[in-house]
Formats: C-alpha cells, sequence, structure tokens
C-alpha cells in the first residue's frame, strides 16, 4: 500500500518542464498584449495633441502671406504713373508758393517758382494766368501778353483763364486786381474797365478783334496792315455820324523816346456799309508804310500819325515832324469814341497806355 502511494506522487520531471514552458508562454503573450495595447493607448495620447497642434499651426503660414500683400500690389502701379501722380502735387506746390510770395511782393522769386511750375506743365491754364498776372504787377507788359496769348490760343478749354486772356487782350491794359493800388489807379483813369467783348460797361461800341498782317516790302522798312473790327452792343441803335475811330501809331527815336509816327498811315473801311446796322462787325484796314528813302514832309507836320477816321471816308494821315535819331516801329493804340465819348481802348504793347493814356472825350484831343 505505501507501495503504490508513494508511486502515485512521484511526478515526472518532464512534466514540470512543460508546465514551466506553458507558463512561460503564456507570460510573454500576455506581456506582449499588454505592450501592444499600451503603445496603442500611447499613440493615441501623442497623436491627439499632434492634430491639435497641427490645427493651431495651419494658420500660421497665413500670417507671413498677408504680410508681403503690400509688395504684391505695388507691381500695379507703373513707374509712369507713379511720376504723373507726383508731378501734379509739385506743380500745385510751385504755384501756390509763386502766388504767396507775389502776394507779400517778392515778384522775382514768385516769377522764378511759376517758371518752374510752367516747365512742369507748359500747358497748364492757372499757371500761366497766375504768371501773366505777375509780369503785369511787374510792369512787363510783353511778357505778360505772351502768356495772354497762349491762354487765348488754347480756347474755352481753358475755361476761366481763357475768358481772362480775352479780356485783357481786348482791354490793352492789365486785368483788375492784377496791379498795385497806384498803378491800378491810374490804369483805371486811362482805360476804364472792359467787359469780354472790349467794352466798358455800359459802352454801346466796342474792338471785337484786332489782326496784324505784316506784308515783305523790298523798298520799306515796315509794311503792316492792322484790320480792326468795331462791333455794337445787341440791341443798340448807333448813329454813324457819331463814330470815330482813332489809329495811332508809335515809333521809338534813337531807341530811347517815344513818338507818333511820321510814317505814311492809309485807312480803308472793308465792309461796305460800316453804319451798324447789322449786329456783324464792321471792319477798319489801316496800313503803317515807312520806306526806305522816305523823309518827313512839311506836311507831315499838320497832321498826326493817327487817322481820325469818320465812317463813308477813306484817307491818308501823315506822321509828325521828324525827330532826330533813326526811326523804328513801336506799336499801336486804338480808340473808339461814340457821341464823343470813350468806348473801347487797346494797345501793343500795352505799356504805351502808360506812356499815353487816352482822353475819355474825344472834345479833349
Amino acid at each position: 500500500m505505501r507501495t503504490l502511494l508513494s508511486r502515485a506522487v512521484q511526478v515526472d520531471p518532464s512534466f514540470h518542464i512543460g508546465l514551466s514552458l506553458i507558463v512561460i508562454v503564456a507570460v510573454a503573450e500576455i506581456l506582449a498584449a499588454t505592450s501592444y495595447y499600451v503603445g496603442r493607448a500611447r499613440a493615441a495620447r501623442i497623436s491627439g495633441p499632434a492634430v491639435a497642434a497641427a490645427a493651431v499651426r495651419v494658420p500660421a503660414p497665413a500670417v507671413p502671406s498677408r504680410t508681403p500683400a503690400p509688395a504684391t500690389s505695388q507691381p500695379r502701379v507703373s513707374p509712369g504713373a507713379a511720376i504723373s501722380s507726383a508731378s501734379p502735387s509739385l506743380v500745385d506746390q510751385l504755384l501756390r508758393e509763386g502766388v504767396e510770395l507775389r502776394d507779400r511782393g517778392d515778384t522775382t522769386t514768385a516769377i522764378d517758382r511759376l517758371q518752374e511750375a510752367l516747365e512742369s506743365e507748359p500747358n497748364n491754364a492757372t499757371v500761366l494766368a497766375e504768371t501773366a498776372k505777375t509780369y503785369d504787377l511787374m510792369q512787363l507788359y510783353d511778357r505778360a501778353n505772351e502768356m495772354w496769348r497762349k491762354l487765348q490760343e488754347m480756347g474755352p478749354s481753358a475755361g476761366a483763364a481763357y475768358e481772362m486772356a480775352d479780356r485783357r487782350l481786348k482791354l490793352g491794359v492789365p486785368t483788375p486786381g492784377a496791379t498795385e493800388s497806384g498803378s491800378a489807379s491810374s490804369s483805371a483813369d486811362a482805360a476804364p474797365h472792359n467787359d469780354i467783348g472790349g467794352n466798358k460797361e455800359g459802352s454801346v461800341m466796342g474792338i471785337s478783334e484786332v489782326k496784324t498782317t505784316e506784308t515783305p516790302d523790298p523798298d520799306a522798312e515796315k509794311n503792316l496792315a492792322l484790320q480792326i473790327g468795331i462791333k455794337k452792343q445787341p440791341g443798340t441803335t448807333i448813329d454813324h455820324n457819331k463814330v470815330k475811330i482813332f489809329v495811332k501809331f508809335y515809333d521809338t527815336v534813337g531807341d530811347k523816346d517815344i513818338k507818333l509816327t511820321d510814317a505814311d498811315v492809309n485807312y480803308e473801311w472793308l465792309t461796305p456799309k460800316h453804319d451798324w446796322t447789322d449786329t456783324n462787325p464792321e471792319v477798319l484796314s489801316v496800313r503803317y508804310l515807312r520806306t526806305k528813302t522816305a523823309g518827313a514832309s512839311s506836311e507831315s507836320s499838320l497832321s498826326e500819325a493817327a487817322a481820325a477816321v469818320r465812317p463813308g471816308q477813306k484817307g491818308r494821315g501823315k506822321g509828325s515832324v521828324a525827330e532826330s535819331g533813326q526811326r523804328k516801329y513801336l506799336g499801336y493804340i486804338i480808340q473808339v469814341y461814340y457821341d464823343d465819348e470813350l468806348q473801347a481802348v487797346q494797345a501793343e504793347p500795352s505799356r504805351l497806355l502808360q506812356h499815353f493814356p487816352p482822353s475819355k472825350s474825344n472834345s479833349a484831343q
């Protein structure tokens, strides 16, 4: 009996070895499974913040993309457009400085500023007008007239400056506000304010236009003709017997003195009626002729260079007694009277009106 029990308790060593192997394999599988699931859990925890970080970092590249945005828009503006946009501001600045300097009395520097502006924009109507006003203030009327003529040639496209230029050239004296108080008052006495048609306010007649034509003549030092348009105001009735037109030519004597001319002066009406029954201007032609061998005759002392023209007349005028020194043509003054009252005046160069202001009444002639 004891023998059987002892045999039953006795275990085969291979059993233990096999059991140990089974346990080891089981533990290994448990560890592998544990490692697998732990790894997935870690991967899930890591991927979550990574995705969140990526989601946060996605807009980040958009910030730098907005920074260079102005640089991408700059090439749309061409260099020429940038220059043209800057140029008007420079011209406006020069114009403003010129006007301010002129108002302070520094006309020389004002002209410098305005000339700089004209170099940038030669056809700027505002700059041309302010330059002409400044020259008028300096009594440099020839230069002022150059500016006014440019504006007149530009036509209505120059706007109000064109009307100002047209009025200034037809009036023949500086425009109101462009002269100093002293010279302005003397100019007002010399020639009352004229409207755009060349007529003073309340007048019945005016000078509509003056065309100068010079004819090449080998036998003459000067051969030129004026075509003067004389127009009545709308709605007025003109008695042509009360109309008188003076056209006076002037010469420089010895490049110093200014005298009435002693050249031949002829005048002729180009319009057949010249009675102003129609609204169209009546045109008077006056010719200045200085021959190379011409000398003053004794008859010249009995008449003026100006032809006192009455409608229906055609004739010749001679200059005053010859003065010592060589004579050269300088310019003219045109005066229109109606019923012995001054209606309009025009001069070229306009400074002649400073030397020979017209009388308001023909009775003073």
